[in-house]
């Protein structure tokens, strides 16, 4: 239950509701976001040059303030809206006024989502990442620019996006890779270009560095090279075999992982059809970035993920904990 306060004829009143309004999780959003942002601001102001007492300081407070910024772009990608240009004009300046008395326009709330993205991308890194329980899945997905007619004519990412080649055919633009526990949370991520294969090891070992215990991918990270670089560092890479392999010799608990690998599959399409982390109305790299990270941070707001806990306990309620249990100790 989720209490409301407000204000009615100078008196307070209390009611209760089941169904949190887009203003609650704004408000919840932004209690989240502001806290790092007060601790991340006192870390900043210590890094700074020394500036004498008479020189000039251009510090001049924004009408919106970074913690404020980052919950609206946030905000926007939790899935009830589909333009951040409509979303902002005729939806928070109209409705959300008394929520942010120092709106701005709509040109200056871009220019102020650029000067904050050191402090969104460090709030992602220390407050939007799931914990590693032992069982991670591994996955990428394509996010286009453009449609493959329109290659020739794009300018924003011209030299940047390449060609690549994915299960659906050619596309132009980045491959987005993930890592997932089995709750569903987003471990870690990793942007490359639509060229780069799924094993390149530096995009692993990248994503690879805090995790352990046993990973689970498609067949696209078959790799000997791979296989025995992550198991050195403590991680078990399980995947699915070709018809002309032989079958490896994998325990129950694992075998029924390596089927419910499909869970990952179930977080890239939120992510893309409910975050909209994937369209082609960019207009610069910094709102290319800007919209990834606002995607994957509204997915980690988000209440119910898709995860394979419930699955295997309605099957043995024993045998997640037991194989927990034995990653833990090997680890």
């Amino acid at each position: 239950m989720i209490f409301v306060i407000y204000s009615s004829d100078n008196q307070l009143d209390i009611t209760m509701t089941t169904t949190p309004s887009f203003h609650h999780k704004m408000a919840e959003t932004f209690l989240k976001v502001d806290d790092f942002c007060l601790l991340f601001e006192k870390e900043f102001a210590k890094h700074q040059l020394y500036q004498s007492e008479d020189s000039k300081k251009r510090n001049r407070k924004a009408g919106l303030c970074d913690s404020e910024v980052i919950s609206l772009l946030i905000g926007f990608h939790g899935g009830q809206f589909r333009n951040f240009k409509h979303f902002y004009q005729h939806y928070v300046s109209v409705h959300m006024r008394d929520c942010f008395p120092g709106l701005v326009s709509y040109n200056r709330f871009i220019e102020l989502s650029h000067r904050c993205a050191v402090a969104f991308m460090l709030f992602m890194h220390h407050c939007c990442r799931g914990e590693c329980t032992g069982i991670s899945f591994i996955d990428s997905t394509v996010l286009r620019v453009c449609h493959n007619k329109r290659i020739s004519r794009n300018k924003v990412f011209k030299g940047i996006a390449q060609v690549g080649k994915s299960s659906m055919g050619w596309f132009f633009g980045f491959k987005l890779h993930l890592i997932i526990n089995d709750k569903g949370e987003i471990q870690s991520f990793y942007l490359s270009k639509g060229n780069v294969d799924d094993r390149n090891a530096k995009a692993i070992t990248s994503m690879t560095k805090n995790l352990f215990g046993k990973l689970f991918g498609d067949k696209g990270y078959i790799s000997k090279a791979l296989s025995d670089m992550l198991f050195g560092n403590g991680i078990q890479l399980i995947t699915a075999v070709r018809r002309n392999m032989k079958s490896k010799a994998l325990s129950n608990e694992e075998k029924l992982l390596l089927r419910k690998r499909s869970v990952i599959e179930t977080v890239n399409d939120e992510l893309k059809n409910i975050c909209q982390v994937e369209h082609t109305r960019h207009r610069s790299i910094s709102g290319f970035l800007l919209n990834i990270m606002g995607a994957i941070a509204a997915y980690s707001f988000f209440p119910k993920k898709p995860s394979i806990k419930n699955d295997i306990q309605e099957s043995d309620p024993r045998m997640i904990e037991a194989f927990k249990n034995q990653l833990l100790l090997t680890a």
